[in-house]
């Protein structure tokens, strides 16, 4: 009889079982033992934080942007202020068609070209999620017509915004410069600084001028508003505020009525001016013509305007004051006779024969005097009075370029001056090794001949030879000029003077120094270069005309300012200071294509000197508030 075989292993099954529910129970409890842990983990180890978060979806930080600072003149009178108006600005992220609502807006208020070309130059700039202004300064039906269409418009909003306003217009454009709107560059460069937060809620930033220098005393500390939200986000409450806190005003040296009469003066003329006090390095007026409106920029400008200014062949962004650089021609002479008499190469008496020409030994070339036929015999005084070429080409053969580089640079040529404001150009001082460094060769004795009289390589700018005229006004003091001379706190309301930089004094002769400020009153009184604008003066003064060659001579030929276009006839150049007892002003002036120094750039610096020194104002000019009201 057969056994049956049982189908099933109980005993294995079982065991089976038993050590899968071990399993199965272990992997629970270890599910368990994470989710306590984590759970310990979020609700204590990390209390505090999602307190925080928490809080932080039910507040806000709102950033309030601080009141720019006030720029002001050395009498009070505002040259850059703030005002609040209403903005009309679109996040392009939040709606469905840009194009459909600019159409949508060009109904419901006035759009311009001009408002739509800036928009849309703004809008390239700009990332998806940035609000960009369309129309700004709107009128309180305008606010009410958009708030009442506002539901139809995601992605527009009407925004109370702070405005800069330039009172004093294109006369000081190139001094108190403008803002404009933030760009990556300039993100850039907050963060590099670690600035970034101080911005928050702000979306100008100075661009140019006074404005770019004094950025960081202008622009004041964000304030943030700490703010209860619903759960649409929208506030509720205020919890908490930290106030912002204005930005630091600003007080110049500067005049602006002198600014005026000197704009003035220069009538339809092109050029650079600036005066400085000799005693201090105070700018008392910064010209450069022409000018620009820095209004068109607070808000950003329109791509034609831009274009207009910027390919303007009278270039009016253009800072020549700073910037522009021209032969000094024969403003150079007197700083030229200082050498000589410095290095022992001439006494105040010795005197020269001048036949109208000077040639190099054993070169039949002449190198021509101003004057033809020459001045006869010249002495030192004389030939800064009567400005003879002849005498200085002589004088820089015997000095030789480099003793001329190196004496002429205690005078701050070549350098830059160190002015509060950003861009200046050092000019250029020749030399020989300059020469060879700059175009591999060698330096001519011709080239050392023209230097001379200030022609050639040499390159200056109006601001440099107006610092070296204050060195022969004050004794020889290196003063480093300043537009801004106090600054006010917004919370004492106190004006603190700024600190005057360190003054380097260079020994001169004061022998030497006497003959040359001789010899430049010689130059205003008659048979001088600049007799004529100094008739009449109630005050004595020194001065020295130049001009400097735009384009050059054929050997032989004549300066016929007939046969040649405006913009390629001579610059016209003067410098002067007074009272010559006691300096109170020093001034250097260049007109593009004036020609003559004696009758066109003397004259503007005789009616600053007026005014300076003894308030007469220009007989076809009235003044209010320091604009030109003619």
């Amino acid at each position: 009889m057969r056994h049956a075989t049982p189908l099933k292993n109980l005993n294995f099954e079982l065991a089976c079982f038993q050590r899968r529910l071990k399993i199965g129970g272990l992997f629970v409890l270890l599910l368990a033992l994470g989710l306590l842990t984590r759970s310990f983990y979020l609700q204590v180890g990390q209390h505090e934080y999602y307190i925080q978060r928490a809080e932080s979806n039910r507040t806000s930080l709102v950033p309030t942007a601080p009141n720019r600072g006030l720029i002001v003149d050395r009498q009070g009178r505002t040259l850059a202020e703030n005002y609040s108006a209403y903005t009309v600005e679109i996040t392009r992220a939040e709606m469905a068609s840009l194009e459909q609502t600019l159409i949508e807006l060009g109904r419901l208020i006035e759009v311009t070209p001009g408002q739509l070309r800036r928009f849309r130059r703004l809008l390239s700039e700009s990332h998806e999620f940035e609000t960009v202004p369309l129309k700004s300064k709107l009128t309180d039906e305008e606010v009410a017509i958009l708030a009442a269409n506002r539901y139809r418009l995601p992605g527009v909003e009407v925004k109370a915004r702070l405005f800069r306003n330039y009172q004093a217009g294109p006369g000081m454009a190139h001094v108190v410069g403008f803002i404009g709107r933030i760009n990556d560059r300039d993100l850039k460069t907050l963060r590099e600084n670690g600035r970034e937060r101080n911005y928050r809620g702000s979306v100008h930033i100075g661009k140019t001028g006074l404005e770019q220098r004094y950025e960081t005393l202008l622009h004041g500390r964000t304030g943030f508003d700490q703010m209860e939200t619903d759960a649409s986000g929208r506030a509720v409450r205020m919890l908490s505020r930290i106030p912002p806190v204005p930005g630091k005003d600003l007080r110049l040296h500067l005049d602006l009525e002198l600014q005026a009469v000197a704009e003035h003066a220069f009538g339809d003329y092109l050029g650079g001016l600036v005066a400085l006090d000799p005693r201090t390095g105070g700018v008392l007026a910064l010209i450069s013509k022409p000018g620009f409106d820095p209004n068109l920029f607070v808000d950003g400008i329109d791509p034609e305007t831009w274009k207009s200014l910027n390919e303007s062949p009278d270039r009016p962004m253009v800072n020549r004051a700073l910037r522009g650089i021209y032969p000094p021609g024969s403003t150079i002479k007197p700083f030229m006779a200082m050498a000589g008499l410095e290095l022992g190469l001439r006494k105040p008496g010795d005197a020269i024969a001048d036949p109208g020409f000077f040639s190099l030994p054993n070169s039949s070339h002449q190198f021509r005097d101003w004057k033809k036929g020459g001045h006869g015999m010249v002495d030192l005084r004389r030939s800064i009075a009567q400005s003879c070429d002849v005498y200085y080409y002589r004088l820089a053969v015997d000095m030789g370029i480099d003793r001329m580089h190196d004496y002429l640079a205690k005078f701050g040529f070549g350098e830059k001056t160190g002015i509060d404001l950003e861009g200046e150009s050092a000019g250029l001082l020749p030399s020989r090794e300059w020469k060879k460094r700059r175009w591999n060769k060698v330096w001519y004795p011709g080239e050392t001949v023209i230097a001379g009289i200030g022609q050639g390589y040499h390159l200056s700018t109006p601001l440099q030879l107006a610092v070296a005229t204050a060195m022969l006004a004050n004794g020889g003091k290196r003063i480093e000029p300043r537009l801004v001379e106090a600054v006010r706190d917004p919370v004492t309301h106190v004006w603190q003077p700024q600190l005057k930089a360190p003054q380097q004094t260079v020994n001169f002769n004061p022998a030497s120094m006497a003959v040359v400020r001789e010899g430049m009153m010689d130059v205003m009184r008659p048979g001088g270069t600049a007799a004529a604008a100094a008739a009449g003066a109630r005050y004595t003064f020194a001065g020295k005309t130049g001009t400097a060659q735009v384009v050059g001579i054929k050997q032989g030929a004549r300066y016929d300012a007939s046969q040649l276009s405006r913009k390629n006839r001579d610059h016209a150049l003067f410098m002067a200071f007074a009272p010559v007892e006691d300096p109170r002003i020093a001034i250097a002036v260049i007109v593009e294509n004036g020609e003559h120094g004696s009758s066109t750039a003397a004259p503007i610096a005789r009616a600053v000197f007026d005014y300076y020194l003894t308030g007469k104002r220009p007989g076809t000019m009235n003044l209010e508030v320091g604009l030109d009201n003619e």
